[in-house]
């Protein structure tokens, strides 16, 4: 399992190139990627979005450390 911090710069992406990617706000994915509380929305947002750019299914519970309200 990789942290949402570790796929996001495996594809070379900073934190606004993912939150374009998902749909959120980067505020949004700074929380994310500290451990902060997310909703379950934003975190499918973000586990389509790497799903799309990594070519293969990422679920939002394979992120190690999202923290899911």
């Amino acid at each position: 399992m990789a942290t949402l911090r570790q796929l996001r710069i495996d594809l070379g992406w900073n934190v606004s190139k993912l939150a374009e990617e998902a749909h959120i706000t980067r505020q949004s994915v700074a929380a994310a990627e500290r451990g902060g509380l997310i909703q379950a929305d934003t975190a499918k947002a973000l586990a389509d979005a790497l799903s799309k750019a990594y070519g293969r299914e990422i679920k939002p519970w394979s992120i190690e450390g999202l923290n899911i309200r």
